[in-house]
């Protein structure tokens, strides 16, 4: 038994929680599966793994000046974090080895799913989200029953996480299928609530033809905001001048230290400005290579191994598409985050943390899915729902996770506050045995949610070879 779980363990740490390796690893599988040539196989593997780490690069580019960004900004609206008397840092220590151990049977067991029922569709391979999705549930679990036993944690939150991978990118597929007509991979990232929302609460408001971002008229004067790496620097380095403007000189001056310690915050702000719009570049460079590779290569998986599947992958492979509507929805995300954080403060209710990286991710996948409906509208509406999400999800589920790591209601996406309060529904029915509800209910309705699929697709099948041999009516003879 411990054999097992070291090797799952192992698995879990060493692949499934290292994306690079696990893209690399996938299409080097793919490839050779297509009896591709050596030299093939081995290029694109490399070339695959190689995108990633370049994708994260540009991540940790950008992200290293919003978390100190943060803290500037905290400090310019006059606000101060919650403390806990727990930490992320205690319960991963505790829990860890259970979190580990339920992303590798989940992921075995959406393999398996996947393969049994087609219309499944897709392998979700958003690598450090199965972390996150693995440990929100975990911790709702011990919330609600703080009883169990590692083995019991291990099989309900498997069970439960394998349902969520499975229907996750299932529920995107409409969305997706207007910004990818293809269909050459699904959506598998977190903020997927909050996009579908914007794509159904956008579509009154216009329409993408009229109104697409990416198309947008400027005068001439500003036709440099019509560069995506322009724009971004510039409203990022305006939104930072403005942080350190109003914030405290000490926090500004110890945050700008950390870059350089005779740097001027002035300067800092800056940089860090010219950085994000930097890191944001590499990012989509990085997003495209493996694309390149990781598409085709599947093709291997969908032909010989998991007939008709396709990878689920994370919300930036979706940004090229219209990057300047995830950069709407990340400045509409921001400013009504900052707006709510006033409100909360100066009503005594809760002192939010600005969770900036959260905002630039969510805020863009949800306003480029209003895009796709309703233009520029529709991306400003995801900015908007995004900001609201995040700040009220975030008041109300600090206090959720209070007794295991309270951090997790800054880090959230939507749809980690969505799973910690659909457990916490099941609160007053869990205890003791009752617990194996929470996996019972989710594999019941991924299971009836797939056969319900399977029977439509197959009548739409049916439907559409009929059309195709019916007979061609024959005009009448003439007089």
């Amino acid at each position: 038994m411990d054999v097992i779980k070291d090797i799952l363990t192992f698995l879990a740490d060493n692949v499934f929680g290292q994306v690079p390796i696990l893209i690399g690893l996938i299409t080097l599988a793919g490839l050779l599966l297509q009896r591709k040539r050596f030299e093939d196989v081995f290029a694109g593997a490399l070339r695959a793994t190689i995108g990633v780490v370049i994708l994260f690069i540009g991540v940790e580019v950008f992200t290293g000046g919003l978390t100190s960004f943060q803290t500037v900004l905290a400090s310019a609206m006059g606000t101060t974090p919650p403390k806990a008397d727990h930490s992320l840092a205690d319960f991963l220590a505790d829990q860890g080895g259970t979190v580990a151990l339920v992303i590798t049977v989940a992921f075995l067991a959406h393999v398996l799913v996947v393969r049994l029922f087609p219309a499944a569709r897709y392998l979700y391979l958003t690598g450090h989200l199965m972390f996150w999705v693995s440990t929100v549930t975990v911790a709702s679990l011990v919330t609600i029953a703080p009883g169990a036993d590692q083995l019991t944690l291990v099989l309900c939150g498997a069970g439960f996480v394998a349902a969520y991978w499975t229907l996750q990118p299932l529920w995107m597929r409409p969305l997706m299928r207007r910004v990818m007509p293809d269909d050459r991979f699904g959506f598998a990232h977190t903020s997927s609530l909050a996009c579908l929302i914007t794509g159904y609460a956008a579509r009154p408001l216009g329409s993408r033809e009229k109104h697409d971002t990416e198309k947008l008229k400027l005068p001439r004067q500003l036709s440099f905001f019509k560069d995506v790496n322009v724009s971004t620097a510039l409203i990022i380095t305006v939104i930072m001048l403005v942080g350190v403007a109003f914030a405290d000189h000490g926090v500004v001056t110890r945050a700008a230290a950390e870059m350089d310690d005779k740097l001027s915050p002035w300067v800092w702000a800056i940089l860090v400005g010219l950085r994000f719009a930097g890191g944001i570049a590499i990012l989509l460079f990085g997003v495209r290579m493996f694309l390149g590779e990781i598409v085709p290569a599947f093709k291997g998986f969908s032909d010989r191994v998991i007939p008709g599947t396709r990878p689920a992958l994370d919300a930036p492979t979706v940004f090229p598409v219209a990057p300047t509507a995830v950069m709407v929805g990340f400045v509409a995300s921001t400013a009504v985050f900052l707006v709510c954080l006033a409100v909360f403060a100066a009503a005594g209710w809760f002192t939010l943390a600005p969770p900036m990286i959260m905002l630039f991710f969510v805020g863009g996948a949800a306003a480029l899915f209003g895009n796709v409906v309703a233009g520029w509208r529709g991306a400003v509406l995801g900015g908007v729902i995004t900001g609201l999400a995040l700040a009220v999800g975030q008041a109300v589920t600090w206090g959720l996770y209070e007794r295991t790591a309270p951090e997790l209601a800054t880090l959230a996406d939507p749809d980690w506050y969505a799973i910690g309060w659909l457990l916490k529904a099941a609160d007053p029915v869990v205890g003791g045995n009752s617990i194996w509800l929470v996996p019972a209910v989710a594999v019941g309705a991924m299971i009836i949610t797939l056969l319900l699929l399977g029977r439509a697709e197959k009548r739409r099948a049916a439907a559409d070879e009929e059309e195709e041999t019916a007979p061609e009516s024959t005009a009448p003879a003439e007089a």
